[in-house]
């Protein structure tokens, strides 16, 4: 080892397919000293086993992007470095057999029509005739995506190193990286052992590409890494003679996949309740190792199997294979520089899709680390969304014996998870779940979605269409609406920042002018330099020096990380917390005559207008009452210590008892939000979606100075706009929108949905999506076309409008 560096520009740990694609595409942007070190030898962890499907079509439009990438730099690899990655685009194919799967496919078939990727539907007959060794007696129908493959894992990651060497990029086996080493907040190198010696490599950036490996090396650091180890199992069969080479088939009723290669069957399975492990660690020499067979766990799988495809009862097991795979608590991956880090960054977590992830992932986090900032929204798999929490091993390992399952799960709208909950509760969660809740969770916090009625199953129905909480959904809502609801809404992320430099430095991340006076609120957005939404929020202003912002529960760790980069020299102290107070929306036409009867204060609208937040009496207590409004009705939010919460629910309950007061969950606060247009982060709007497109420009000022952001707000409303984001309703009242069925304009895709409800009062599904449009186009121009939006497979006439279809000029709101 006495040639390793001293220094370098970038160490990455770990050599399997990972590694090698962001060593690759590193050394492709010209990045020079660039070291890869793997601690026994490339791809023995998790890659060399891996079954290699390589599926186009992902759960999002950029995730489905990344794996068009993939397949598409599998292709090209051969020629480029003379290694064969055994890349063949024979296709995919899956199968359903039930009407709950076939409505799935149709809505994926939908959504892959609006993503670009060729899908053809498929009647039993012509699954029959694509794959003919398969009993389709019941078989629903089919879905067939001609541009989706397989691939050698193994090849494919040592074909990346090549690559990547080719560049002047140094991989190095055998050394283990035991320490990443840090210095006020930001990576300064590695310490590394091999055959018995040590030694250090200067650097500023590291990439943990670790695998099953990663979470413990990231929590020596304090990065949280959640993820856990699961056994995969596969089996894969004895020569059969004759066999034609076939699409890689899915039977997800059946938790099976079934990949033929080299005239053999491999038959791998993703059962309902999977089996961690590795809780006590891996052990040292763990290199190209599997775990021992447990038939009687895969049996039930390979009994379907052989009533699904009856050859396999005459063909002998040549293999039966049993290797560790890391999962994650959402069955997302982790990309992005860890918060609170600098320097540090991950790629990591695959969920048994790393090789059709691996590729498109590298290529943009090397993008990401050259140019400080993704290439494109990257937000469902960023390690930003990671809490703290997560790294609880009790709590990975009961989350993974779910999550691996889930990937071949019917994937309804709306399914929680059912393993490692109740962690994080609101002080008011007890008094709720009396109350009939029915409980979802996010970033660990448990919230009522819906209150069940008298006797009714307090638990989730699932379906594609109307669940069994729709009408409670409905009676929630129109209680908002009509009359007057509480929620629960404690899960905001609440953060503090003070200090003799508070204004100008929010002045400076934020869109809006926060140069109001204290006891002000400002709706705003944090942008990047491209005009895109970091970060959208509610500041107010408590004192001079003094702000506090509220933001989603999930995007909370985002947030605090996008404030703690860009602070500089500023006398500033930035403090999450959220814990301290609960959140308690009144919200409805009768709220100020329940308040009124709580409080002697005054809340009319003279004496507490909209966007003003002031503290009052409250019962026996205090609480800081924002006059502010998700759902579109006249409405504060109470924010109340964590200690008092309880009682004023009480006290608020009791007095609104003759009022018709309702306790309201988040789907009705969905259906009331998308109703009025208000945007959701993370959906609607992202890191990609310029303000003004998402027609926010009322929300930034730059007549108030400089800015992040303030050019190309200026450049774009210099320029005209080229898409906007409308509102739309079906006029059918029978199908939902949830996200991503395609909008046709004029009879052509010209986008998707990117969420959608049912909105009560207007009686139909709403949804939100972009359309592109003409610089010079007018409002009126875009609304007279003829919208219509596809839902598994069939479309519906929309009415499209640019201003909200409830309340469009908010006065019910500002009373």
């Amino acid at each position: 080892m006495q040639d390793l560096p001293s220094s370098a520009r970038v160490v990455i740990i770990g050599g399997g397919i990972s590694g090698c694609s962001v060593a690759y595409h590193l050394a492709e942007l010209g990045w020079t000293d660039i070291v890869l070190l793997e601690r026994k030898q490339l791809t023995c962890g998790t890659t060399w086993h891996a079954a290699g499907l390589v599926g186009q079509l992902r759960a999002s439009q950029n995730m489905t992007r990344l794996a068009k990438y993939s397949a598409d730099l599998y292709r090209r690899l051969e020629a480029e470095t003379g290694l064969a990655t055994g890349f063949s685009q024979r296709g995919s194919m899956t199968v359903a057999l039930t009407a709950a799967r076939r409505e799935e496919l149709l809505r994926q078939a939908s959504m892959a029509r609006a993503f670009g990727v060729e899908v053809n539907e498929l009647t039993p007959a012509q699954v029959k005739s694509l794959y003919p060794h398969l009993e389709t007696r019941d078989v629903v129908s089919g879905v067939h995506l001609p541009g989706d493959g397989q691939a050698d894992p193994a090849n494919i990651a040592l074909a990346l190193a090549k690559g990547a060497r080719m560049r002047g990029a140094r991989i190095q086996e055998g050394v283990k990286v035991t320490r990443v080493t840090t210095d006020r907040g930001r990576v300064t190198g590695v310490d590394w052992q091999a055959d018995g010696e040590t030694g250090h490599i200067a650097t500023t950036h590291v990439v943990n590409c670790g695998g099953m490996w990663g979470r413990d090396l990231a929590a020596q650091n304090g990065v949280t890494l959640p993820l856990h180890a699961c056994e995969h199992f596969y089996i894969v069969t004895e020569g059969i003679p004759g066999l034609a080479q076939l699409p890689v088939l899915r039977v997800p009723d059946e938790c099976a996949y079934y990949k033929e290669d080299a005239g053999k069957i491999l038959l791998g399975a993703f059962e309902p309740v999977a089996k961690p492990w590795g809780m006590s660690g891996i052990r040292e020499d763990f290199c190209f190792d599997q775990l021992p067979e447990d038939l009687d766990h895969f049996e039930p799988i390979l009994e379907k199997a052989v009533a699904r495809m009856p050859i396999l009862a005459e063909t002998g097991i040549h293999t039966f294979f049993n290797g560790p795979e890391s999962f994650t608590p959402d069955d997302r991956y982790y990309l992005g520089e860890a918060s609170g880090l600098q320097g540090y960054w991950v790629a990591a977590g695959y969920n048994s899709i790393g090789i059709v992830s691996s590729g498109g992932a590298g290529m943009a986090l090397a993008r990401w680390m050259d140019k400080g900032e993704p290439p494109f929204d990257l937000w469902e798999v960023d390690i930003r969304r990671a809490q703290p929490f997560q790294r609880n091993r009790r709590y990975l390992r009961e989350r993974v014996t779910e999550t691996l399952g889930l990937l071949y799960a019917d994937h309804f709208p709306y399914r929680q998870m059912a393993t490692a909950r109740g962690l994080r509760r609101s002080p008011l969660h007890e008094h709720l779940k009396s109350q009939g809740a029915v409980f979802g969770e996010v970033a660990g916090w448990e919230r009522a979605n819906w209150f069940a009625s008298g006797d009714q199953p307090r638990a989730y129905d699932y379906a594609w269409g109307r669940q069994n909480w729709f009408e409670n959904s409905a009676a929630e809502h129109r209680a908002m609406r009509e009359g007057v609801g509480l929620l629960d809404m404690t899960s905001f992320g609440k953060i503090r920042v003070e200090g003799r430099d508070a204004l100008p430095f929010l002045q400076r991340l934020c869109g809006n002018d926060l140069a109001v006076e204290p006891g002000r609120i400002v709706y705003t957005q944090m942008l990047n330099d491209r005009g895109g939404i970091e970060s959208d929020l509610t500041v107010t202003r408590l004192a001079e020096n003094a702000f506090l912002l509220v933001v989603p529960g999930a995007t909370l760790q985002r947030d605090l990380a996008w404030l703690r980069r860009h602070l500089d020299a500023e006398f500033v102290t930035i403090t999450d917390v959220s814990a301290a107070e609960a959140v308690i929306p009144v919200m409805g036409p009768r709220s100020r005559d329940l308040l009124s009867r709580v409080s002697p204060d005054d809340f009319s609208d003279a004496a507490h207008p909209f966007g003003v937040a002031r503290e009052i009496e409250i019962g026996l207590g205090l609480a800081r009452a924002h006059r502010i409004s998700y759902v579109g009705e006249l409405g504060w939010e109470l924010y109340v210590s964590a200690e008092q919460a309880a009682h004023v629910f009480e006290t608020l309950t009791e007095a609104g008892t003759d009022l018709g007061l309702r306790l309201c969950g988040l789907h009705a606060m969905d259906s009331c939000r998308i109703e009025k247009a208000y945007r959701h982060f993370g959906h609607d709007i992202t890191d990609e979606d310029h303000v003004l497109e998402a027609g926010l420009g009322f929300a930034v000022k730059p007549a108030k100075g400089d800015f992040f952001g303030r050019d190309a707000v200026l450049r774009k409303r210099d320029a005209g706009l080229t898409r906007r984001l409308l509102q739309f309703h079906l006029s059918d009242p029978s199908p939902l929108l949830f996200h991503n069925e395609p909008i046709l304009r004029d009879g052509r895709i010209v986008g998707q949905i990117t969420s959608g409800a049912y909105g009560h009062t207007l009686q139909g599904a709403i949804g939100l999506g972009y359309v592109p449009c003409r610089t010079d186009e007018t409002a009126a121009e875009m609304l007279a076309s003829d919208y219509r939006i596809e839902v598994a497979g069939q479309s519906f006439a929309a009415e499209a409008s640019l201003k909200p279809l409830y309340d469009p000029q908010s006065q019910r709101v500002l009373g």
